[in-house]
């Protein structure tokens, strides 16, 4: 049976003193993004646990190369904070939990414990710097997301990308990177970056980018094949 965890935004602050960290390769989760995973992993199910049990929030956690002091791989700093909206207990132990983004935070990791076998943080919310974003630079991400969208659903028809129409420019940047940006490492910039402008600036810059070597790609197999 699925669950649904109420009270968002009491919880989520709750959490904050001491919430729990999941680490993902390659995974960065924006504000209001939904994500969905299945978790497998002992310590992993031991963390949703937990989640449950108390503010039902998480850290979703970018890895980087290295380890740190004690031994575990590193994380970035910023990462994505997130409330699970669903959870669905399977009955060998392993979940299926979708998550929504909340806020972008600045991590600072607990010390360990041997009683705990996933990781923890006091994190701090990080807000966005309070400047606009002019109409024409939303209208030109917009229109950059909708046609590298499509070229990607030439390739792969089940492919979808929605955008809500009243998000604001920064959350527009924000799931663009999600959904479309490829380089992990860049999405992690875009989610560091406080100044919506540069934020949208980013997004706009790497999906031209991706678009054009999408088209050179195309243009080549057919000289190939040709």
């Amino acid at each position: 049976m699925s669950e649904s965890h109420q009270n968002e935004d009491v919880d989520f602050e709750k959490a904050l003193t001491a919430i729990p960290i999941f680490p993902l390769p390659q995974v960065v989760l924006f504000p209001e993004a939904i994500l969905p995973l299945h978790v497998f992993e002992p310590r992993y199910r031991a963390m949703v646990q937990h989640c449950m049990a108390t503010h039902g929030a998480m850290v979703i956690a970018q890895v980087i190369p290295g380890e740190d002091e004690h031994g575990r791989p590193r994380i970035s700093p910023v990462a994505g904070g997130a409330i699970v909206i669903e959870h669905q207990p399977l009955a060998d132990g392993r979940a299926n939990i979708v998550l929504r983004g909340r806020a972008r935070l600045r991590l600072e990791e607990l010390d360990p414990e041997d009683s705990r076998p996933f990781r923890m943080a006091r994190a701090t919310v990080l807000e966005d710097m309070s400047v606009s974003v002019r109409q024409n630079d939303r209208t030109a991400l917009v229109a950059a997301a909708t046609m590298f969208a499509s070229e990607v659903k030439k390739h792969d028809p089940s492919f979808t990308f929605r955008l809500p129409a009243s998000l604001d420019a920064s959350r527009v940047a924000d799931l663009c990177a999600f959904q479309l940006v490829v380089d992990a490492a860049v999405r992690q910039a875009v989610l560091d970056e406080l100044d919506p402008r540069v934020r949208v600036e980013m997004v706009l810059g790497q999906l031209a980018l991706q678009h054009g070597a999408m088209i050179n790609s195309d243009k080549n197999r057919v000289l190939v094949l040709n």
